[in-house]
């Protein structure tokens, strides 16, 4: 994998970056399509002094234009693109009842986490079809599976779509080399405030009381099952969702 190309959206904190920083470290050269310059910055800095690539790309996955101009500049830096992880996700969801939920914050959680993840997707599948290679992760959500005990049915949905493109993606590119799977993350210390108000040590009893691991998943554990379906050791598997949440979910 040393050398190969991966663009992570939303990598300038949290899980994006904790992936971005471990990808860097195997020999990677990663772009980092974050709507955050000053973030995407600093973890670019992280992996030059660590003897890494890695290039800044200002994206915002809502906008068409602004992903395929940054999918250009990583085509012409890198040569291509092999691995593409979207991550990015509009982080500002509260809980809210369906009946309160408005229609602007309804299409944000679409337009950010499914129709975001297509524009990437597009934009990136005729490098992939070119090289005879590639591999797509999408961001899913374990929640999917085991919905909260809060009401987040916009953000659930949204979730649950991107299994079904992983699924249909999956059958229409496995012929040319390319494997699209899904990594469903359960509650994430990322660092970043939640809207819902839970406080860490909140998060720390529910997983004490729902999972079959002990403790809060941390960013870094997403990074080494992110590696894992961006290898060659992944090479049969597609059309997959794999639940990273401590044992909060089954099947």
């Amino acid at each position: 994998m040393s050398g190969r190309v991966c663009m992570i959206t939303g990598s300038g904190q949290g899980i994006g970056r904790a992936i971005a920083l471990h990808f860097a470290s195997r020999g990677m050269r990663i772009a980092l399509a974050e709507r955050n310059e000053a973030a995407a910055a600093d973890v670019a800095a992280q992996i030059v002094a660590q003897g890494g690539q890695a290039l800044v790309a200002p994206t915002d996955v809502t906008d068409a234009a602004s992903v395929s101009a940054t999918v250009e500049r990583v085509a012409s830096a890198f040569g291509g693109c092999d691995v593409l992880i979207n991550n990015a996700r509009w982080s500002g969801l509260a809980p809210t009842p369906v009946q309160d939920i408005s229609d602007a914050d309804w299409r944000t959680a679409m337009e950010v986490n499914v129709t975001g993840a297509f524009h990437c997707i597009r934009a990136v599948t005729p490098l992939m079809i070119a090289a005879g290679w590639g591999r797509i992760i999408n961001m899913s959500s374990a929640t999917v599976r085991q919905p909260p005990s809060r009401p987040y049915v916009h953000y659930i949905t949204s979730k649950a779509a991107l299994i079904g493109m992983t699924r249909a993606l999956a059958k229409e590119l496995g012929a040319h080399g390319v494997t699209v799977n899904a990594l469903l993350p359960g509650a994430v210390e990322t660092g970043v405030e939640r809207p819902n108000g839970l406080k860490l040590a909140d998060r720390e009893a529910r997983a004490r009381a729902n999972q079959a691991i002990p403790r809060v998943l941390a960013a870094s554990d997403m990074a080494g099952a992110a590696w894992f379906l961006a290898s060659d050791e992944s090479a049969f598997i597609t059309g997959q969702s794999l639940a990273v949440d401590g044992g909060f979910s089954f099947g």
